[in-house]
């Protein structure tokens, strides 16, 4: 209300910056395809071309024909710089000498090839590095802002703050969620991308991989703690195929094997067709989802189509959010780049 009668009052326009866009790329051809062939609405573009080890060696290079387009439309780049791994987190997180290493080539990667800076994709982290996390986020946000260059990082959500009853719930949290505090990193970091995907995967019962319920739920305990201009919406742009796998036929015992797949958008699309499958609407999860027979076993696969993408792309707008982050580039619906504005 307030905003409004200044507005009124002063007669000047209030609006809201414009909801920026954010896709991840990987090195494989479809996907930088896809980038080039959409690059005028993508605002910022955050490539897997880097990862680094346990004692802070950062390994990678840049893609030099996306380097061109990204200069060419100044759109932000902001490579991934990536670890999987609990053990090689834990040993860099505690590491003087791994860090300065680590920051020394992050920053000397960015002056060399006109980044904007890094976002951090530091996975499969143990809870009680969690402190350990935020210091070393830190101290490599501050050097970067030092160099007049930017920080991001992907979390993984982490709502409602601690672990549930089932043995599934305490290991996702323990192993995954728990590390990632989200106040402190939104003090040092420029963007939190929340990544509100793989809610369901191969580790669960079959259901939509960002469901709307849980999507809110993540959001609003994000936004309690990070800003509204520092947080992006993570959107996933595949899904999963849940079917029956191998019960070891051939080992000495059998057991239940019910398993799924990640899938693309446009595998999705195909199998859907290929067996003449009903999709469906989840009218409370904002999601697509089918299912067919195969050997005469029901097969699931819930994925992200035009109309999913819509919703949650409306949701980052209507909270006035930075933006979407949404992952990957060559996986998507294409009718999804019928819901972006070209860029400015």
């Amino acid at each position: 209300m307030k905003k409004l009668l200044f507005c009124l009052l002063f007669a000047a326009p209030c609006v809201f910056a414009q909801t920026k866009t954010l896709f991840y790329m990987t090195d494989h051809s479809d996907s930088v395809r896809d980038f080039m062939e959409h690059q005028t609405k993508i605002d910022i573009i955050v490539p897997t071309w880097y990862n680094v080890d346990a004692n802070g060696m950062v390994s990678g290079e840049p893609d030099a024909t996306v380097m061109r387009v990204v200069k060419q439309r100044h759109i932000e780049l902001f490579p991934i710089v990536a670890m999987f791994d609990k053990t090689g987190a834990h040993a860099l997180l505690t590491s003087d000498k791994a860090q300065t290493a680590m920051i020394g080539s992050l920053i000397s990667e960015c002056k060399r090839n006109g980044y904007d800076g890094f976002q951090l994709d530091l996975e499969d982290i143990s809870w009680t590095d969690r402190d350990a996390l935020s210091a070393t986020v830190k101290r490599i946000a501050d050097a970067m802002h030092q160099e007049h260059l930017q920080l991001q990082i992907a979390v993984v959500p982490n709502a409602p703050g601690h672990p549930g009853h089932t043995a599934f719930s305490k290991w996702i949290f323990s192993d995954w969620r728990g590390v990632f505090d989200l106040k402190a990193l939104s003090e040092s970091v420029d963007l939190i991308c929340l990544m509100t995907y793989d809610q369901h995967t191969h580790w669960t019962t079959p259901g939509p991989v960002g469901g709307w319920i849980w999507m809110n739920e993540n959001l609003d305990y994000a936004l309690k703690v990070v800003p509204k201009e520092k947080l992006s919406l993570g959107i996933a742009l595949y899904g999963y195929h849940w079917y029956t796998g191998d019960p070891g036929a051939n080992d000495k015992e059998q057991r239940p094997n019910v398993t799924a797949d990640y899938i693309s958008a446009i595998d999705s699309q195909s199998l859907r067709d290929t067996y003449n499958a009903q999709e469906q609407w989840d009218a409370q999860d904002h999601a697509a989802y089918f299912f067919f027979y195969h050997d005469q076993m029901r097969e699931w696969i819930f994925y992200t189509e035009k109309r999913g993408f819509a919703d949650r792309y409306n949701l980052a707008k209507e909270e006035h959010l930075q933006g979407i982050c949404a992952w990957v580039l060559g996986e998507e619906d294409k009718d999804i780049w019928s819901v972006l504005p070209e860029r400015k």
